[in-house]
């Protein structure tokens, strides 16, 4: 999934104030196996045609959304939904603020980068509910603690907040120096590692960590999140400011019927993984053994301790991209640092989910 960190202010990837909520208030929590107009019953009126961009190839966390349209949920809920798939040429940010996506998986770094650059982009769901990215090596490597990490050679993508957080890292790992070799590359970080042109790199454990033990690879693993680095997450859905102000109960059923496919993901991993691989296009995966086995590490991620898939809190909305503005990795529309704080809560909303 290297695109999903690659455009992380950049996947890499105002909020609702008084725009119809009391409409919202009709929305129900619902089950995934559930019949009613917030969990699968088919909606009144005309059909809505909703655009979806992909952050990158399908993978497992798409999953909910295939599960979804592979059930036919998507149509319970009168939503006719086509799946843009990524393209190197334009990210999801600007599909969704440019209107040609009405929503985009996307990352906490991505929204907060495209807001300071005067992309009204909004959160509506979180995918996953904790942040699930390490820095790896090899074992072969000899690095086996993040001190040692210091001075070597960084597999980098190129975002402004590669070089805080990884420094942070450091620090709070008890290197003697923050500073590293960051180095932008092309490669996959896994692939990066084996040309021995790198010592460690960015990744998911959900997905890259997972492809390199089918492999036979050896990794030592470095959860961000485990070193001074605020949890946040990653990916989420947004849309942009004018689909909230015109089109809310689309974004009710669209999160309706996405919502009912993470939910049956999270209690049948073996399951989601099979629609996922049926509703790809052919030759999307040439592993079904990663995609399970990844599947079955982020099922259980997907609603983790939140009240119901995809909710939102204020506290990772702020600290993350409070530590983002705090080391100067928030730029403007020209490349500059932003000199006053986002307003870090508008970034998201909840009001949208079927709970």
């Amino acid at each position: 999934m290297r695109a999903g960190i690659h455009w992380w202010a950049g996947s890499a990837m105002g909020g609702l104030t008084a725009l119809g909520l009391a409409a919202l208030l009709l929305a129900g929590c619902a089950g995934f196996g559930a019949k009613s107009t917030a969990g699968g019953a088919s909606s009144s009126g005309p059909v809505a045609r909703v655009k979806l961009a992909l952050d990158w190839t399908p993978n497992t966390n798409h999953t909910g959304i295939y599960v979804a349209q592979q059930n036919g949920w998507y149509r319970e809920q009168g939503i006719d939904l086509t799946l843009l798939p990524y393209s190197a040429a334009v990210t999801p940010e600007q599909l969704v603020a440019t209107g040609q996506a009405d929503f985009g998986i996307s990352f906490a770094e991505s929204i907060t980068a495209a807001r300071a650059a005067g992309q009204q982009l909004v959160s509506v769901a979180a995918i996953i509910q904790h942040n699930t990215s390490a820095l790896i090596s090899l074992k072969s490597s000899g690095l086996d603690t993040v001190a040692k990490l210091a001075g070597k050679r960084y597999a980098g993508f190129g975002a402004p907040y590669e070089q805080p957080l990884i420094s942070q890292v450091l620090s709070c790992g008890g290197a003697k120096s923050t500073s590293f070799q960051n180095i932008t590359t092309d490669l996959d970080p896994v692939a990066a590692l084996k040309s021995g042109k790198f010592d460690f790199a960015w990744v998911y454990e959900g997905w890259e960590v997972i492809q390199a033990q089918r492999e036979g690879l050896a990794l030592n693993v470095f959860p961000v999140t485990q070193y001074c680095i605020p949890d946040y997450y990653s990916p989420v859905i947004i849309t942009n400011q004018a689909t909230i102000q015109q089109r809310p109960d689309v974004i009710k059923r669209f999160l309706a019927a996405t919502s009912r496919g993470y939910t049956f993901a999270e209690h049948d991993a073996n399951g989601a993984a099979s629609l996922l691989m049926r509703g790809a296009p052919k030759g999307t995966f040439d592993d079904p053994g990663l995609v399970t086995a990844s599947q079955r590490f982020l099922s259980p991620a997907y609603g983790a301790d939140a009240k119901c898939w995809g909710f939102q809190t204020a506290e990772k909305w702020t600290d993350y991209p409070r530590f983002m503005f705090n080391h100067g990795a928030i730029q403007d529309a020209n490349g500059n640092p932003i000199k006053a704080a986002p307003n870090y809560t508008a970034a998201f909303t909840d009001a949208f989910l079927p709970c």
